[in-house]
């Protein structure tokens, strides 16, 4: 018994011979991209930046460009306030402060003093009398609390505290 061989479509030929012809580009691009990525020097920086080139300063991190970082980690206090009244009052706060983020050093003291500036605020607030509590002086509460983080530090200094969502909720 004898079989005949029809050959394929034309089109379908056509079609097949392209696909792999792009396969074979993508397979060539991919190759020399990654050898070039191997070859070039550890220290250059990108060829182009996807989005902009900024990034999200959340926490600690390199802004780039020599700009001063804001050190959010510390998070949102709920500070339980000492008072008169029968009810107890809560003190929401956030406190932020710049710092040079090419310091590495300085940056990862930073990062191991979280529970440090966590426990110095709680400690500072929830120990001012019940009228200093509700209405606290931002002034003074920053300059107290910035001689105390600073107190801690042994690999620099913190040059000014921001405090955010500061609220007394009784």
């Amino acid at each position: 018994m004898k079989r005949i061989l029809t050959p394929p479509n034309r089109g379908k030929l056509i079609v097949y011979r392209v696909m792999f012809l792009l396969v074979l580009v993508l397979a060539g691009l991919l190759a020399a991209g990654t050898l070039y990525a191997f070859l070039r020097p550890a220290g250059s920086v990108p060829l182009f930046r996807i989005g902009g080139g900024e990034s999200a300063n959340t926490g600690i991190g390199d802004t780039g460009g020599g700009v001063a970082g804001v050190f959010t980690g510390i998070g949102r206090l709920r500070i339980p306030l000492a008072g008169g009244s029968p009810v107890p009052a809560t003190m929401v706060l956030s406190i932020a402060f710049p710092y040079p983020p090419e310091d590495r050093a300085f940056t990862e003291e930073l990062a191991s003093k979280v529970g440090d500036f966590r426990t110095i605020a709680i400690e500072y607030f929830s120990s001012l009398p019940a009228e200093q509590a509700i209405n606290p002086d931002e002034n003074a509460a920053k300059s107290e609390i910035l001689r105390r983080y600073n107190a801690s530090l042994r690999l620099g200094k913190i040059e000014a505290l921001y405090f955010s969502d500061l609220m007394v909720i009784e």
